[in-house]
């Protein structure tokens, strides 16, 4: 019995197209991360901009409020970003859950990541409704921070 065994697993790699196959999926697996896509010439513009007014980010529902203070945030807010409604609450809060979690993180170690960027933690609670405007706000600073500072909080492409 032992040696049939052997003949049909001999039989299993002799064939050429499952043994190509195996090895282009060895070898396109282990792809590099992907980078951020490129910047715009006017989200350059936008960047290099400053002194700007923070932005507040308030619900008046849910009565939540975050301040940003962030040159060329807003401005990238209103001509860059997506517009309210794209996305819907729930794939705003999931994004802001996982890009929090890295951010306080990041927080938590300065040696290892810039602590001009990662200044403080941020107190976000998955479990408390925030609203729309608030998570619709956040979303957008975790994106336009990462294309501006080339940061990558999530495993997910910073896009527009």
């Amino acid at each position: 019995m032992a040696f049939l065994y052997l003949i049909e697993m001999k039989k299993k790699f002799s064939n050429p197209l499952l043994f190509c196959s195996a090895l282009a999926f060895c070898v396109f697996s282990c792809t590099s991360q992907k980078a951020i896509p490129d910047i715009t010439d006017d989200e350059k513009a936008i960047f290099e901009s400053g002194g700007e007014e923070p932005v507040e980010i308030k619900d008046e529902e849910t009565e939540y409020e975050i301040i940003i203070i962030e040159p060329g945030f807003n401005a990238w807010l209103q001509s860059i970003a997506r517009p309210k409604g794209y996305y819907s609450q729930s794939f705003l809060e999931n994004r802001n859950a996982i890009m929090v979690t890295t951010w306080n993180q990041r927080v938590l170690q300065p040696n290892r990541y810039d602590p001009n960027l990662y200044e403080m933690q941020i107190n976000y609670d998955p479990s408390i409704d925030y609203g729309y405007e608030v998570n619709y706000k956040l979303y957008n600073y975790f994106i336009y921070f990462q294309r501006k500072y080339n940061q990558r909080l999530g495993p997910f492409i910073p896009r527009i």
